[in-house]
């Protein structure tokens, strides 16, 4: 063999034996694939005894309301539609009349919520302002057009009541009372009870509400498609 030749092939045998002497370490590894995204939790609603679910809405008058802005007082939300013939009775000879400004009076802050979509019942400005005109509320009448607070809070109809104690907390939801026609009778001869009055009168005598939970009667909460 030549001396060329063998300087080549010596050459040769340098290059190629350390190569194929690296260790599988050495050999680029693909990426792990990353896991599958975690789904979205579902939408949960309020619960009595939770914080109440923060929001901030426009009145027919344009002003604004931020509920947190409310904190250290305690709060009633009523859901309304003016154009509901339960809340009509409740306002004119049922449990609702007169009970707001009775409460207003004692430092208790009032909100009605409107949540009825464009196009249903209850969602016009001049239908809201005549209903709370006849009425006489004097508390702010809110718009809910979206009707993502009625569907945090979980109302399903008109009205549906709601209180909030000092602390933020939910401690009531249900009906304004047990006079499931709103005709603010005692039904079927037994004793009328208005549970809103009942839940703000445990507030104030610093125990916890003792009925935190009825079922609401009335109309439909008119929302739009979710």
């Amino acid at each position: 063999m030549s001396l060329h030749r063998s300087v080549a092939i010596a050459s040769f045998a340098l290059i190629v034996l350390p190569a194929c002497s690296r260790s599988g370490a050495d050999v680029p590894v693909a990426a792990a694939a990353p896991p599958p995204p975690t789904a979205p939790s579902k939408t949960t609603t309020a619960e009595v005894g939770a914080p109440a679910p923060d929001f901030t809405l426009k009145g027919v008058d344009g002003a604004a309301v931020h509920l947190a802005d409310l904190r250290g007082k305690t709060v009633v939300l009523e859901w309304f539609n003016p154009q509901c013939p339960f809340v009509n009775k409740a306002h004119t000879k049922g449990s609702l009349k007169g009970t707001a400004a009775r409460h207003l009076g004692e430092g208790i802050a009032w909100l009605a919520i409107d949540s009825a979509a464009p196009g249903k019942q209850g969602y016009e400005p001049a239908a809201i302002r005549e209903g709370a005109t006849r009425f006489a509320i004097t508390y702010p009448v809110l718009r809910d057009e979206t009707g993502q607070v009625g569907r945090a809070y979980g109302a399903t109809n008109t009205p549906h009541m709601f209180v909030v104690d000092k602390n933020g907390t939910l401690v009531y939801s249900g009906a304004i009372d047990n006079s499931p026609d709103a005709e603010g009778e005692s039904p079927q001869g037994g004793t009328l009870v208005n549970y809103v009055d009942a839940a703000l009168e445990d507030l104030t005598a610093g125990r916890p509400v003792r009925t935190p939970r009825t079922k609401a009667y009335g109309c439909s909460v008119k929302y739009g498609s979710s």
